[in-house]
């Protein structure tokens, strides 16, 4: 891999780390997050267990070995090569929160910071995106509330953009208006209906009561608007939909879910999983490579994006959706 070397050092310099960066993200060893975290490499190793086997990340997608140059254990004056097992931004962020360490919510800023600067070299990118973008980062940290909700919008952030920024030909035709929408999957083998929608957001929001994450008022219709968001996507002219891809309905459901609000509350929340939803019902939701084309905290980010963007911009935010789930040919 071709991995650049950062040097990591702790604001109050007692600690120092060689951190990998490659593939848009940072990696460490459980050695490095061990002395990362001030904790053992045990409880480290026991949170990684746990992070794969709760399914909170998929180990294959957020491991990699990498080969790298050590001194030789029996000849004085030599080096040799090793091959170590290293954990993405992902873990670390993870086991970060796990054991709520002050030096792990240090990295994650810095972390983020070096990333945001590998992304951006070697382009050029007008000062207007870059504002953009700080607006972008502005809009998740104001609407956290919690460390927790910090951590989870930072992922997604990072999330939407490793997707959004494949070699950043993505971010200069949101720029200029010219985003593709090409080579789409015009195979839709699911058509979202009403009284099935209902039905599973009837589950959703009986799962959300019984974990004190939603009222009485989730999910509750304010009139026939979101029968009639359902009836717009599926429009047909002459036998043909108006919407003719699997991302094109899915953009303009999760968008119009959450613009339009037909809910007393939770908009965001039943955009995204009606999103999900219809994804996976038509077999979108995973990438060719078998992993998710957006997870959870990047739909999360996703979702806020929407919210807060400019109705007039709507053709390109839609536009964006589509670029964020098409399959990459």
């Amino acid at each position: 891999m071709n991995n650049a070397i950062q040097i990591y050092q702790s604001p109050d310099g007692q600690m120092q780390l060689d951190v990998q960066m490659d593939n848009q993200t940072v990696w460490l060893t459980q050695a490095q997050m061990s002395l990362l975290f001030q904790r053992e490499r045990s409880v480290i190793t026991k949170h990684i267990r746990n992070i794969f086997a709760e399914g909170e990340l998929e180990e294959k997608v957020v491991c990699a070995n990498f080969a790298h140059t050590t001194k030789h254990g029996a000849l004085a004056d030599k080096t040799q090569e090793q091959s170590s097992v290293f954990y993405n931004l992902d873990v670390i962020i993870s086991v970060g929160y796990r054991v709520k360490s002050q030096r792990g919510t240090q990295f994650r800023q810095w972390a983020t910071a070096r990333l945001k600067d590998f992304l951006v070299k070697g382009y050029a990118i007008n000062q207007k995106r870059l504002d953009e973008l700080a607006q972008m980062v502005s809009i998740i940290q104001q609407t956290s509330e919690t460390d927790h909700l910090q951590l989870s919008e930072a992922k997604g952030l990072l999330n939407v953009l490793s997707n959004y920024t494949q070699s950043y030909v993505l971010l200069n035709q949101f720029d200029s208006h010219s985003l593709q929408t090409e080579n789409l999957n015009e195979n839709i083998t699911y058509e979202i209906q009403y009284e099935e929608a209902r039905r599973e957001i009837d589950i959703l929001k009986q799962n959300l009561i019984d974990l004190k994450e939603a009222t009485a008022l989730f999910g509750n219709e304010k009139d026939d608007s979101f029968r009639g968001i359902l009836g717009n996507i599926l429009q047909t002219f002459g036998g043909q939909y108006l919407y003719p891809s699997i991302e094109a309905q899915a953009a303009n459901l999760l968008y119009f879910v959450i613009k339009n609000h037909p809910f007393s509350d939770g908009n965001k929340r039943i955009g995204a999983f009606l999103f999900i939803w219809f994804l996976e019902k038509n077999k979108h939701r995973l990438d060719t490579n078998g992993s998710v084309k957006i997870n959870e905290y990047g739909l999360v980010a996703l979702a806020l994006l929407v919210a807060q963007s400019n109705p007039a911009d709507k053709d390109l935010m839609i536009d964006l959706i589509i670029n964020l789930i098409k399959n990459r040919i």
